[in-house]
């Protein structure tokens, strides 16, 4: 069940606050400059990494997991490979009874996690990232996939 695009819109606009698991300290990796966009597009983004854990980044603490994230979330960011789904998923049910997303990342899918959170009421979307998605529907995505004023051959 694929999401529509009103879908993505109603979550990204309703979404304050995101866990975003296997967020690297890296610079270029796709984990950090996702989660730091969101961060300057006005999520409230909290990383989650346990090699990481109580150093600073993007501003915030890193939790070692879930279970330290110190603030209750609306969605779990998952910058995970897909057999490592599962138990994110129900620390994610667990220790967020409000949750109302789970996004799994561009290659990551586990129709049996993503099922379990489905029936407790959580949104779960597969295969995508929450960074292009944004930039495509609210207008930041131009030709080649490119945000304008970030890649230019102007002088």
């Amino acid at each position: 069940m694929e999401p529509t695009d009103a879908d993505l819109r109603r979550i990204l606009t309703r979404v304050r606050r995101i866990a975003c698991v296997g967020v690297s300290a890296n610079p270029v990796r796709p984990s950090h400059y996702v989660a730091r966009y969101l961060g300057l597009k006005g999520f409230e983004v909290w990383p989650v990494n346990p090699g990481l854990a109580g150093q600073e980044l993007l501003g915030r603490p890193v939790s070692r997991n879930l279970a330290e994230v110190p603030v209750e979330v609306d969605m779990v960011d998952i910058f995970r490979r897909s057999e490592h789904v599962p138990p994110i998923v129900d620390a994610a049910l667990e220790r967020f009874p409000a949750l109302d997303v789970i996004w799994m990342q561009i290659g990551v899918r586990h129709p049996e996690a993503a099922e379990r959170a489905r029936a407790r009421g959580v949104t779960v979307i597969e295969n995508r990232c929450p960074k292009i998605e944004y930039q495509r529907l609210f207008g930041e995505l131009r030709m080649g996939g490119f945000a304008t004023g970030v890649i230019s051959s102007r002088r």
